[in-house]
């Protein structure tokens, strides 16, 4: 009796633990598979959807001192391949006139002009300098909240943060999964369709991608 009793016990440890890391990575992971859920679908019809991209566009001058500043750090910009972030001073006047943070993001140096790409999720935007003449543009596109979550399950400019934030969602959901599967295989026995239904899980992708696919 002392074997059935412990086998028993054994089996019962098993499934209590698998039952909380099962619930455990499910809530961690349950906003995100919302959000994934939704916006895989809203990215297979991303043909279907129609957008109306927004164009804002402002446009200014710089003064000359500042412009003379910018003049003198453009050999040393050129220097690392043409590629190098926006003077603070630049910054700050873009900060103040337009409310426009540009830290952190590396400009397009040449002779004639500074050119940065300030990409992020839902549409694009862009900042030109002439140095020629101190002629500042700024032009943003912004693709509405539809585009701006499809491109958050892209993980598409959306930063260090959001990258972690998937790194961390696609652990917990790779965790719900396996302890899910142990704890189908723990009942399984009282469950005849247990197996079928899994297996039809995997057969059925793959048939569709030998069959459909090419």
């Amino acid at each position: 009796m002392t074997a059935p009793r412990t086998d028993n016990r054994r089996r019962a440890y098993w499934l209590k633990t698998l039952h909380e890391w099962h619930w455990v990575s499910s809530a961690i992971c349950l906003i995100g598979m919302i959000l994934f859920s939704i916006t895989g679908f809203t990215l297979n019809h991303a043909g279907q959807i129609e957008a109306r991209p927004a164009v804002t566009k402002r446009s200014g001058s710089v003064g000359e001192s500042l412009r003379a500043q910018l003049e003198k750090q453009l050999p040393d910009a050129k220097a690392l391949k043409g590629k190098a972030p926006l003077p603070a001073e630049l910054q700050a006047w873009v900060q103040k006139q337009w409310d426009i943070g540009t830290a952190g993001r590396d400009a397009e140096w040449s002779d004639d002009e500074i050119y940065l790409s300030l990409p992020r999720p839902g549409g694009d935007a862009w900042l030109r300098l002439n140095l020629a003449d101190g002629e500042i543009e700024y032009e943003r596109t912004d693709r509405g909240w539809l585009s701006y979550f499809n491109d958050l399950h892209k993980g598409r400019n959306t930063g260090a943060a959001w990258s972690w934030f998937i790194d961390i969602f696609a652990g917990a959901a790779l965790v719900f999964s396996i302890t899910g599967l142990f704890i189908l295989k723990m009942h399984a026995g009282n469950r005849p369709f247990t197996w079928p239904m899994v297996g039809m899980g995997l057969v059925v992708p793959v048939l569709l991608a030998l069959l459909f696919i090419h």
